[in-house]
C-alpha cells in the first residue's frame, strides 16, 4: 500500500498524539490535524487529504456532522470513524452519513493497520 497524506480530527490532544504516532509508524503522513468537527469541515476543502480518521464526540460539531459536510464537498472523500465502546448507534448514523468504516478506541496499531489498508483497497486504488 502507498503512503497515504491523511488527517486526524479530534478533540483530544492525547487521541492526537497516539494517532499521529501510529500513523506515522505505519509509513503514512499526516497532514493536518483538526480537534473538532466544524474545523474539520472548513479546513478539509484546503487539504484534500487521501483519507480522515474521524471522531464521533466532539464538541462544535459532531463527526457525523462534520462527515456530512464533507462529502457535500468531496463525494469521494473517505473517512473513518473513531469510537469509543457503546456508541453502536453513532457508528451506524456515521456509515448512512457515508463514512467508509470505524475503528473502536483505544486504537490498537494493527487494528488501524487493518483498517487503513481495507479501506484504502477499496476506495484509493
Amino acid at each position: 500500500m502507498r503512503p497515504l497524506n491523511i488527517m486526524v480530527v479530534d478533540d483530544s490532544n492525547l487521541t492526537i498524539k497516539k494517532m499521529v504516532k501510529m500513523i506515522e509508524d505505519l509509513g503514512h503522513k499526516v497532514v493536518h490535524v483538526a480537534q473538532n468537527g466544524r474545523q474539520a469541515a472548513e479546513d478539509y476543502p484546503n487539504v484534500r487529504p487521501d483519507l480522515v480518521t474521524m471522531d464521533i464526540t466532539m464538541p462544535d460539531m459532531d463527526g457525523i456532522e462534520a462527515t456530512r459536510r464533507i462529502l457535500a464537498v468531496d463525494d469521494k472523500a473517505v473517512i473513518v470513524m473513531v469510537t469509543s465502546h457503546g456508541q453502536e448507534q453513532m457508528v451506524m448514523d456515521a456509515i448512512e452519513a457515508g463514512a467508509k468504516g470505524y475503528v473502536l478506541k483505544p486504537v490498537k496499531a494493527e487494528k488501524l493497520a487493518e483498517h487503513l489498508e481495507a479501506v484504502a483497497g477499496k476506495y484509493l486504488s
